[in-house]
């Protein structure tokens, strides 16, 4: 799975009440046995675990001994715990020396014998760093860390290129206007575009309906239902009117209700999370500029 597919998943679970109730209802129609695995893989409490310790790591303990330990301790232990999962929990706390009647085995000396092999690991790690210096290796992995970071400069320059170049092979240039769209409101998966001089932003619904639906681009719960507009006034200029609970942010402004905000070419949206840019089809916004201009000449005449 992805992590946009488990996040879907996640969101339907929390807020869409279909698929919550079906969940729920496939949870309590489990087998008992999957229910069991499951609640087996519970995480020990610190009250078990002292409890546990109790043991001593000398006594050689049977499953009558963790059977009685159970039993006397109902109210302390988990329900799904069985005497088998104690013994076998309990050999890994004495593995890892966890039990307080053990001792950790201190680091050896350099004249001691090594006993275990992280322990020999350990003493070879140190033994490396007494090493002498290699001047000519240092000299090499400088050569090589300088020509990576020469590669990494030239790749960054042609990164507006290449992105060019994906932009036309998956159809969705910025360039790439009609001479009926005024603006794109480009998302990560979606792109919006702008045929009329005012478009509304915000949710649909089934009693209310905008026309750009954010839900499209992502989880849209905390987005209002109409959330703001977007208007082309007749100088070319756009401007966004905020409209909603959550305020929008224009690169990194934000935008409370009953504001606007200018929007130029490449201006960061930002509504709940979803981020979005604005691109102005420049060519056709130049015209409508100039038959603005013209207007104002002969009105003025």
């Amino acid at each position: 799975f992805t992590i946009q597919e488990v996040q879907q998943r996640w969101y339907a679970l929390l807020y869409d009440p279909v698929i919550s109730r079906l969940a729920v209802a496939s949870m309590r129609n489990l087998h008992p046995e999957v229910i069991a695995s499951v609640e087996s893989k519970a995480l020990y409490s610190k009250q078990e675990e002292e409890l546990l310790a109790t043991i001593k790591p000398n006594a050689a303990p049977t499953l009558e001994t963790f059977q009685e330990l159970l039993q006397s301790n109902p109210h302390v232990f988990f329900s799904a715990r069985t005497p088998k999962a104690l013994m076998n929990h309990w050999h890994l706390m004495k593995h890892y020396y966890l039990l307080p009647d053990q001792t950790v085995q201190p680091l050896p000396r350099e004249d001691a014998t090594v006993l275990t092999f992280s322990d020999a690991e350990e003493t070879i790690n140190d033994s490396e760093l007494a090493d002498a210096r290699d001047v000519a290796l240092e000299q090499e992995l400088s050569l090589a860390d300088r020509r990576a970071k020469k590669e990494i400069r030239t790749l960054e320059n042609e990164m507006g290129r290449w992105q060019v170049l994906v932009d036309s092979v998956t159809g969705i240039s910025p360039l790439d206007f009609d001479n009926q769209t005024l603006a794109v409101l480009k998302g990560r998966l979606v792109r919006y575009l702008m045929r009329s001089r005012e478009i509304t932003i915000g949710r649909t619904t089934k009693d209310h309906s905008v026309d750009v639906d954010l839900t499209l681009e992502g989880p849209a719960w905390k987005v209002s239902r109409r959330q703001g507009t977007i208007r082309l006034r007749n100088n070319g200029d756009f401007y966004l009117a905020s409209e909603g609970k959550r305020a929008i942010f224009v690169d990194g402004r934000p935008i409370l209700a009953g504001n606007k905000y200018r929007l130029n070419n490449n201006s960061v949206v930002e509504v709940a999370g979803l981020r979005f840019i604005f691109l102005v089809n420049q060519e056709l916004i130049s015209v409508i500029r100039q038959e603005a201009a013209k207007l104002s000449l002969q009105s003025s005449n």
